[in-house]
């Protein structure tokens, strides 16, 4: 019997090498699997769930009463939320192009063989690191009306400067918001641009310089479908974080005056910690991913429909 059992160990025991490689890929990534379920799957359904019912903890610490759609329609109904999308949009779409464009100006010109480059480069980075609550005090301070210094300057170049300062209008709010994300992550495309820009092949541009083309045809023609394909994802991503902005709208407007600096990410806050309103924050947050998702596939699915993989 002893032999049986020593036979049978060893006949397992290739059977589970072969299952434990053949399964590897799976086991390694299934911590990051579980994590992922338990910090966005199990949120959003809770969150789907709770969007169907009354429920404000204010009044009680359970859901009331199922009202079926009724909070969707309460925040698509609701002015400030339609505001805040509009706010949103705007922040993502221009934001995003002009960091782009920008990041990609500034990829260009470090490309350039100038003196003091490795520590521009160096430099460069550095607002990227500071926490976007920190950027936002920053500019508090900058847009003061009794001595900030952009205040003073636009002052100075005989721009207007609204009496009641520059976060204080509603004509100036979101640009004054719209400028601090432009200052704090067009680095950030700068800098991956200019590294996919070092990794475009030197034969190639010195063909096309041999040709004669000229230093616009090359960035059309060669530079910029050659980093395509890493523009169209840090451009998806950044567009991304965009949509979720909250930390500088809550320190420099919190969304005021009025709604004009509202956002979808300012909406969720006043309404789930502020209002405690569960239900309809629930509601809201799904319509923030549907919207998000939606634009995300679209995206996707132009930008990559002629790629091949």
């Amino acid at each position: 019997m002893h032999t049986t059992i020593v036979r049978s160990s060893r006949a397992l025991g290739p059977a589970r090498k072969s299952f434990i490689r053949r399964n590897l890929p799976y086991l390694l990534i299934a911590p990051s699997v579980v994590m992922l379920l338990a910090l966005i799957a199990y949120p959003l359904l809770f969150a789907l769930r709770s969007s169907f019912y009354f429920w404000n903890l204010q009044i009680g610490p359970e859901p009331l009463q199922f009202v079926g759609f009724e909070n969707y329609v309460q925040a698509f109904n609701a002015f400030d939320f339609r505001a805040a999308l509009a706010n949103t949009l705007i922040l993502s779409i221009l934001g995003t192009a002009l960091e782009f464009t920008f990041g990609l100006a500034i990829a260009l010109i470090l490309l350039k063989a100038l003196p003091g480059m490795n520590v521009v480069r160096a430099l460069l980075i550095l607002p990227t690191t500071i926490a976007p609550i920190v950027v936002g005090f920053l500019f508090r301070y900058l847009y003061d009306p009794g001595g900030g210094l952009l205040s003073w300057v636009l002052q100075s170049l005989w721009l207007p400067v609204p009496a009641e300062g520059i976060l204080g209008s509603p004509s100036t709010a979101l640009a004054a918001i719209l400028f601090v994300d432009i200052w704090q992550w067009t680095p950030f495309f700068a800098i991956v641009l200019y590294a996919s820009l070092l990794a475009v092949p030197d034969e190639i541009l010195e063909a096309a310089r041999l040709d004669r083309a000229s230093a616009w045809t090359i960035l059309m023609r060669i530079k910029l479908p050659l980093i395509k394909r890493t523009a169209i994802i840090i451009v998806m991503l950044r567009f991304m974080q965009i949509f979720n902005t909250f930390d500088t709208v809550l320190v420099l407007t919190r969304g005021g005056p009025g709604t004009s600096t509202r956002t979808l990410g300012y909406s969720l806050y006043e309404q789930g910690l502020v209002n405690f309103n569960i239900g309809l924050v629930s509601a809201m947050t799904w319509i923030t991913v549907l919207i998000v998702n939606v634009i995300v596939a679209l995206y996707v699915f132009f930008a990559f429909r002629n790629e091949e993989w």
